[in-house]
Parts: C-alpha cells; sequence; structure tokens
C-alpha cells in the first residue's frame, strides 16, 4: 500500500474543517469550565490507570455509559499514549463480557476512523507530530509487505502503537471498509479477553 494524498482542492477543503473543528473543541475546552474539568478528570484516571475509577466514572452517566465509553475511546487515541486496554477493561467490569467486548469493538473502530480520518485529512507532515517517524516507518514497511493482513497482525499487538497503525493506513491506499474489517479482525482477541478479565474482576 503506497502513500496517498487527496486531490488538493478536496484536501484544502478536508483541512480547513479539520482545523475548524480542532479549534473549536480546544476553544470549549478551555472556555467551559465544566468540559475542562470533566476531560482533566476523566484524563486523569487514565493516566494512573484506575479502571475501577474509569468504571465509576462510565457507569455514573447512566443510560448514556455505553456513548461515554465510546467517547472515551476516541479521547483515548487522541491522547497519546495512554492504552485502549485501560477502558476495555473498565468496560467489561461495567458491562460484562459480550457488552463489554461489543461497546468496546465499537469504541476501537470508532477511535480508528477518527485517527484514519484525521491522518487522511492533514497528511504525513502533520502525522509525524502526532506519532513517531520510527513508528510511521515501521508501520509503512509492514503495510508495503503484508497490505490487509499486515493491519490485521499489527491491530493483535496490544499497547499505545496501536493508534499509529490507524494514522499510518490514512496515509495509505486502503479503503475505509478494508481498514475497519481489519482492525474489527485484529483487535476482536484482545478486546474479548480485556472484557472477560474485567468480567471476572
Amino acid at each position: 500500500m503506497t502513500p496517498v494524498s487527496p486531490p488538493w482542492p478536496l484536501r484544502y477543503l478536508s483541512l480547513t474543517l479539520t482545523i475548524a473543528l480542532l479549534a473549536a473543541l480546544g476553544l470549549l475546552y478551555l472556555l467551559a469550565g465544566g468540559v475542562r474539568a470533566e476531560v482533566n478528570a476523566v484524563v486523569s484516571l487514565m493516566v494512573a490507570g484506575n479502571i475501577a475509577g474509569i468504571r465509576d466514572y462510565i457507569l455514573g452517566h447512566g443510560i448514556w455509559a455505553p456513548v461515554v465509553s465510546l467517547l472515551l475511546m476516541v479521547l483515548q487515541a487522541l491522547v497519546a499514549p495512554i492504552p485502549a486496554s485501560l477502558i476495555m477493561f473498565a468496560n467489561g467490569l461495567a458491562f460484562g463480557t459480550i457488552n463489554g467486548a461489543l461497546i468496546s469493538l465499537l469504541g476501537q473502530l470508532l477511535a480508528s476512523l477518527v485517527c484514519f480520518g484525521l491522518a487522511r485529512t492533514v497528511g504525513r507532515t502533520l502525522v509525524e507530530r502526532l506519532v513517531s517517524k520510527h513508528a510511521l516507518t515501521i508501520a509503512d514497511r509492514w503495510f508495503e509487505r503484508w497490505g490487509m493482513l499486515g493491519i490485521i497482525g499489527l491491530r493483535m499487538i496490544p499497547g499505545p502503537g496501536f493508534d499509529a497503525v490507524s494514522y499510518a493506513s490514512g496515509l495509505t491506499r486502503i479503503g475505509i471498509g478494508p481498514f475497519l474489517l481489519a482492525t474489527g479482525i485484529g483487535s476482536l482477541p484482545q478486546i474479548v479477553l480485556y472484557a472477560f478479565l474485567g468480567d471476572r474482576a
């Protein structure tokens, strides 16, 4: 899979919209004290590895708990290098093995799609500021050799490198459908494992 750049007019529009969205989110964080406090609180829980605290935070939102979990997965992907496994484990604690795994899978796909889309929109130069150049180079070589199977293989390796795979994939010619399929297949084993362990904790 070789690197790809969208046509310049489309890329310019996408880049403008992306910057506008990120700026809006940044202003919301800076100007809305309640939002800032919520984000800081949950990021602190994730950084500390407080799985029980993450579970309590998720369940504290009542019927919106699954939605909050999905948003946390996206937040985790953007606030590297916090591992998604913390939220997967917390989902097992909060929702049980089956429901926890399903929510984690949806969250993982959503988070991966955000990173993929961001990379495809802004291009390699800006992505290298979010992910180490070394990690991207490794992913590039792996994809070049193995293609879609490479994504499945790398997805089976837990850790913060998961997001680097999403960013790197967005810089290739792979379509969104095959990318999400490979992500789902490769991620499912560890998602089920973490949900099971969380449910039994």
